[in-house]
């Protein structure tokens, strides 16, 4: 990975077919990937979408043509991989109007902690839970309070409190991050 952008995702997606055999439905380069302007080098590679729970097992349904939003569908699930490239990347150049555009661009914007004092400008707030993987690399939990400094193989189970992911090293980090809609 470099500043100029972050690696392809293969994604393999298995299912059972009509007479029950489990076959693989679609190996290919994930195309559902979305970048931040502001960020030079930030990926969310949204993997799979569910719209409910319990989800569906029964017949292949492809989430590709659903919003790819910060957030999973209300009752459901989404999986992704996110690339945060080194603040030093973009934190010189970053506006409070480049952090709005990019919580608009992903169709959160209430999820933005933007102008509440946080400690990050990407803090965000989301009712979800969610189970995260340092894939590789180096990032930061940034809480309201308090920091975790989290390297490969660390995971984080985040359940609805505002947070961001700040990379104080000069690689990009990745996590996988399987997020899942709560309630209050």
């Amino acid at each position: 990975m470099s500043k100029s952008g972050p690696r392809d995702i293969r994604r393999i997606v298995a299912a059972n077919d009509p007479d029950d055999n489990a076959v693989i439905f679609s190996d290919a380069t994930n195309i559902d990937v979305r970048a931040d302007p502001a960020r030079p080098g930030f990926a969310s590679n949204r993997i799979w979408v569910t719209e409910g729970t319990p989800a569906p097992v029964a017949g292949v349904k492809e989430t590709l043509d659903l919003p790819h939003t910060l957030e999973p569908p209300v009752g459901g699930s989404v999986c992704r991989f996110l690339t945060i490239p080194p603040d030093a990347w973009f934190m010189d150049d970053l506006t409070d109007e480049k952090v709005s555009d990019f919580f608009d661009a992903m169709g959160s914007p209430g999820a933005s902690k933007l102008g509440t004092d946080a400690p990050h400008p990407y803090m965000q707030q989301t009712r979800t839970l969610d189970y995260v993987l340092v894939m590789s690399g180096e990032v930061t939990l940034v809480l309201d309070t308090e920091e975790v400094h989290l390297k490969r193989g660390d995971t984080v189970v985040q359940i609805g409190g505002s947070h961001a992911w700040s990379n104080c090293s000069d690689a990009p980090c990745e996590l996988f991050i399987s997020m899942h809609d709560g309630k209050a």
